[in-house]
């Protein structure tokens, strides 16, 4: 017990003194010395109190031979942190600055790699994401010829397929909510932006369903295209997916849909023969 307690004493000590000492450099007015601390603060990993040096020394060195490496281990800091905001931002600058320089192609990179760290789960907003896929589409314009370029098409396929998996929670969450326009639009929509999503099948077999759905709770004069609308989603379907786990519903409600159809065009003919009949009636004074 005795050990331990002096032991603790000592590691105190240590650390007033540690601390202590970067109180110094922090007044210290000398840019090389507090540069040279703060390369060896990165070194050593802690990289918050290399930013603080660092955030003193950046209007001054700006204009220096040591201003691209503050502003590469500046980057890192913030990255190393995990504020991918900013150290997106500082990598940027950082290619922005010096961009003939060897580690230009590196941040630039690291600006678009931060951004897809920054990139939330499914269900919530994408921009972060949108802001990436972005960045990595024009650091492959930039440097088509990357070692990094398979990396970059790997990233932005998981976030095509984050951001297609939330478009199709939401087609789902508008089809329980009875909402089958709204749920018709986002299921074409994620066809078109996702023709190899893999619940193509499931998102063809609901957008039948949806259209008779919506088709049924239609007023009269819209019905007939929106079940003819059934019987077209049905002929995609089943031109891609005919055997199905959903081509048994499906040929149930395409059979539905034409039954109501043949319906309304019955009735229609039914129309035009009574009023053809009034008319030849009323032209022979009956």
């Amino acid at each position: 017990m005795k050990r331990i307690k002096q032991f603790g004493f000592f590691l105190l000590i240590g650390m007033v003194a540690v601390s202590c000492k970067h109180s110094k450099l922090l007044k210290n007015p000398d840019l090389d010395t507090k540069y040279n601390a703060a390369i060896a603060y990165y070194n050593e990993k802690d990289y918050s109190r290399a930013l603080q040096l660092f955030d003193q020394m950046m209007g001054a060195i700006r204009a220096t031979d040591k201003a691209e490496d503050l502003y590469y281990y500046y980057s890192y800091c913030y990255y190393h942190q995990k504020d991918y905001t900013l150290a997106s931002y500082y990598f940027k600058r950082y290619y922005s600055s010096f961009p003939k320089t060897s580690r230009a192609e590196e941040c630039l990179f690291m600006s678009a790699y931060c951004n897809y760290l920054n990139s939330p789960i499914a269900s919530l907003d994408q921009t972060s994401t949108y802001d990436a896929i972005k960045e990595l589409q024009l650091f492959m314009n930039i440097y088509p010829k990357s070692k990094r370029i398979p990396e970059c098409n790997e990233l932005i396929d998981k976030m095509r397929a984050k951001l297609e998996l939330k478009d199709y929670k939401i087609a789902k969450l508008y089809f329980r909510m009875k909402d089958f326009a709204a749920s018709i639009t986002t299921f074409h929509n994620i066809l078109q932006e996702f023709p190899e999503t893999i619940h193509r099948e499931e998102i063809l077999f609901l957008v039948i369903k949806s259209y008779a759905k919506y088709a049924s709770q239609s007023v009269k004069e819209k019905q007939y295209e929106r079940f003819t609308n059934t019987t077209i989603a049905f002929q995609d379907f089943y031109k891609e997916f005919p055997a199905s786990k959903f081509a048994g519903e499906a040929a149930d409600l395409n059979e539905k849909s034409r039954a109501e159809i043949q319906k309304m065009v019955d009735k229609n003919k039914n129309l035009i023969e009574e009023q053809s009949k009034r008319v030849r009636l009323k032209r022979n004074g009956l």
